[in-house]
């Protein structure tokens, strides 16, 4: 039996740590013994876990990061430790998803990965891996990432740093460590990332693209009347809906602000995933909601949105639009990374990104129409390209083909 390791900031939470675990999940039902490393947050995985450090390491490196910018860099005890766990495990493939998160050094990390030579591959959920210092560059149209960081515009973006701007030693650092394994493949969940990634350090790599997968089994179209009265939404309102994890300008939650002067009197913006202080702050006319981890709850509101809008400034391929589309609601996104290419003309509508009067044109665009007609549409398009099911095996068939 082959031993598959993946590593992740988190387990079962969040996009990322619900995607690593349910690769872990379908490896181990085709024979594979699967354990799980995490450095944060673990959320009842059914895999072998490993937690990298504790909480205050967390706090430690989270601060090194934020006076030195050291991130990636600090952990060094932790990692050391999980790397003796390692070789008691002797995994026979790696495969990474992120790495940066205030959890491990990856210096001492890719040292072991050049000295065991087995496979490797390494899922870019963002774009840190192959700068200096920022997970999305383009926030701030940066392209020294081609060449060389330096002089950081993005400095004070995650992993943000207050006082030193270390981000041309990171580049450095990150290029020699990265470059030093030869045995890797990365998958992309986007082909702009894709294209991002042959421009890098890493672009004699092999490259594949995989989409993320949802669970088309729980996010479905369904009728829940019951969602309606628990957060109080009327009836006869059209329910324009935005999902994150987590709410910034980078999520576009100041665009949502801005959109909300615009919207009728029989429309109503809906947002998931505010915390309680977001929710207080926001103006009349917008319904705010707490993060929930209850998918099935997650699922009913996606159901009766009438549209969901993804404003997202920066991002790789949003998890949250596949969800929206395989539960039958269309999805207006801005022209950011690869978010546009969850959709097509027949299932959503993509905006320039800041575009206010552009995207509430879209909005007003398909609330014209009866949902029905973009019901189907967008249920096939999830059944056809992202059911997980489907995604994920394709990790395992690419495990196996390493093997």
């Amino acid at each position: 039996m082959y031993r598959l390791l993946l590593i992740n900031t988190s387990i079962n939470t969040g996009s990322t740590g619900r995607i690593a675990e349910e690769i872990g999940r379908l490896a181990a039902n085709n024979g594979f013994d699967s354990y799980i490393a995490y450095g944060r947050v673990n959320n009842h995985s059914e895999l072998k876990t490993i937690r990298i450090g504790c909480d205050w390491d967390f706090k430690m490196h989270a601060l090194q990061s934020r006076l030195m910018d050291n991130h990636g860099f600090a952990s060094r005890y932790a990692t050391k430790k999980f790397l003796q766990q390692l070789k008691q495990i002797k995994p026979d493939i790696i495969h990474l998803h992120n790495i940066h998160g205030y959890y491990i050094n990856v210096g001492y990390l890719f040292e072991f990965l050049k000295d065991v030579g087995i496979p490797v591959v390494w899922t870019l959920h963002d774009c840190w891996p192959l700068t200096g210092h920022c997970a999305y560059f383009d926030s701030v149209n940066c392209c020294k990432w081609q060449t060389e960081c330096c002089h950081c515009p993005n400095i004070k973006s995650y992993p943000s740093s207050v006082i030193i701007d270390q981000s041309k030693r990171n580049f450095k650092k990150k290029r020699q460590l990265f470059t030093s394994v030869q045995n890797i493949t990365f998958v992309t969940p986007s082909q702009w990332l894709k294209e991002i990634v042959k421009q890098s350090f890493f672009s004699s790599y092999p490259v594949k693209v995989i989409y993320n997968g949802v669970d088309i089994n729980t996010f479905k179209p369904m009728s829940n009347i019951d969602i309606r009265y628990k957060y109080s939404i009327d009836s006869g309102y059209k329910i324009i809906l935005g999902v994150a994890s987590t709410w910034d300008k980078r999520k576009g939650l100041a665009d949502f602000i801005n959109l909300n002067q615009l919207t009728a009197e029989n429309e109503k913006i809906v947002l998931v995933g505010l915390s309680k202080e977001q929710i207080l702050s926001l103006p009349s006319g917008i319904i705010g909601i707490n993060r929930t981890e209850n998918i099935n709850e997650l699922a009913a509101l996606y159901s009766i949105a009438d549209v969901f809008v993804n404003p997202t400034w920066v991002d790789n391929f949003p998890t949250t639009n596949i969800e929206a589309l395989a539960c039958g609601t269309p999805v207006i996104t801005y022209r950011t990374g690869g978010s546009p290419e969850a959709i097509s003309e027949e299932t959503g509508i993509v905006v320039n990104k800041g575009d206010i009067i552009g995207l509430y044109n879209a909005i007003s665009k398909i609330l014209q129409i009866d949902k029905e007609h973009y019901k189907h549409s967008c249920r096939q398009r999830a059944e056809a390209l992202f059911n997980k099911s489907n995604r994920f095996q394709d990790y395992v068939e690419l495990y196996r083909s390493l093997l």
